[in-house]
């Protein structure tokens, strides 16, 4: 029996409603930075260790802005730091729907995926006498690339 992790039904106004609500947020997000591979890699990244010292050395800095030099921009870093705490719980929340959707999209896919199983199954079964050849001998190129890899592997070098 094949399995059926998830039934879900999208009317064209669900789509339409969260193709506007990404449109939305494609909008809001166009200020925000892409960084390339190399940029990935070689900046500065802040964990949560290294979190609470900068919390706390801006706290200290703004608290003694008369130590800090002129070139360092004591205010800048104080609103970049109230931004990612506007914009934390959004990513979470994001982050969260992101893997709700993808949890979605495998579960969908395996719920195809087992029914084309057991269809095939059957169809090898019964196939030959339905008239159904060549759907089965369609379905079958997914399961023949390595029966076709082992006999060439074996075969002697010519």
């Amino acid at each position: 029996m094949s399995q059926h992790l998830i039934s879900l039904t999208l009317s064209d106004n669900d789509l339409a409603d969260i193709d506007a609500a990404l449109k939305t947020l494609e909008d809001r997000f166009a200020g925000f930075l892409v960084l390339t591979p190399e940029e990935r890699r070689t900046i500065l990244k802040m964990g949560d260790k290294t979190e609470a010292f900068c919390r706390q050395t801006l706290t200290v800095a703004t608290q003694n802005t008369h130590a800090i030099p002129p070139g360092l921009d004591v205010i800048e870093a104080q609103a970049d730091l109230v931004t990612l705490d506007k914009l934390r719980p959004r990513l979470h929340r994001l982050r969260d729907l992101l893997s709700r959707g993808e949890d979605t999209d495998m579960a969908l896919g395996s719920d195809i995926y087992s029914f084309s199983l057991d269809a095939y199954a059957s169809l090898k079964i019964a196939g030959k006498g339905a008239g159904l050849e060549t759907l089965r001998q369609a379905m079958s190129v997914r399961f023949n690339r390595g029966a076709k890899a082992k006999t060439q592997a074996t075969q002697p070098a010519g």
